[in-house]
């Protein structure tokens, strides 16, 4: 199974992703486009390991509480543009308790920096020689949960599943800022199409 572990977009942020893509589009860019329907920010990449329970297991252990992140910019890597969100000590935060999680449980994941960001297309290409501004509109939304993903490859892309979630604690939860085991959500499913 390949599993990562992300949050999940609000319906206001999917809709400003897809406003940029459609200005991309309107530029003639081509490329492998994520849909609405795969929009994440990926906190951890598991990637093959055939014990989803023992993954929730760790990511159950994460305390945090509910806060908001904002996107406000757009960036690449080297064949990959994506938006990116203003510096957010609490996301920084809840990456570092994932990672920390998965590692004191034995679970191997992808230990590159973690930079938050949506993926907007892979592989573009260019009909122009030089790509006009795009502005990314700040918009805000609030992180309430954590969810444990499955990828699998579909006849027309990636196929995404939601195996579990780990919601965020309550604000007069006196645990949120410790080590309690969270409750956890398992056998949500939700689909989607693309890559991580």
């Amino acid at each position: 199974m390949r599993l990562f572990i992300a949050i999940p977009l609000e319906r206001g942020m999917k809709e400003r992703v897809r406003a940029v893509q459609a200005e991309f589009r309107s530029q003639q860019v081509t490329g492998n486009y994520t849909p609405a329907e795969n929009l994440h920010v990926t906190l951890a990449f598991i990637g093959e390991h055939n014990d989803p329970d023992r993954v929730m297991d760790a990511i159950g252990s994460v305390r945090f509480l509910p806060f908001s992140i904002t996107m406000d910019r757009l960036a690449r890597f080297e064949k990959l543009w994506w938006t990116g969100f203003c510096e957010s000590r609490e996301l920084e935060t809840l990456a570092r308790k994932v990672r920390r999680a998965l590692s004191e449980n034995g679970i191997p994941f992808d230990r590159k920096r973690f930079t938050p960001h949506v993926t907007i297309v892979r592989k573009p290409q260019f009909a122009k020689e030089k790509l006009l501004p795009v502005t990314v509109a700040p918009v805000s939304m609030t992180v309430d949960r954590v969810c444990l993903m499955q990828s699998t490859r579909g006849k027309n892309g990636m196929i995404y599943t939601e195996i579990g979630s780990v919601p965020a604690s309550k604000e007069t939860d006196p645990s949120a800022h410790g080590s309690a085991a969270n409750t956890v959500n398992d056998n949500t499913e939700v689909t989607a199409k693309n890559e991580t």
